[in-house]
């Protein structure tokens, strides 16, 4: 059914260009976040592994 979906959708290429375009925006939002972290919760977290406080 699938195959017939597909078949009948004509070209689809732009199911690659959607696939790529989502890509790139979750990447792009993933990275401003990580430069927006404050650097006190960023070096909490880098010592959270050697903390004995469990």
């Amino acid at each position: 059914m699938a195959k017939y979906i597909l078949e009948q959708s004509g070209n689809i290429n732009w199911m690659g260009i959607f696939a790529l375009i989502t890509f790139f925006t979750i990447f792009a939002i993933s990275v401003v976040l990580a430069f927006k972290k404050d650097n006190q919760v960023i070096k909490r977290m880098e010592r959270l592994p050697l903390d004995d406080d469990a």
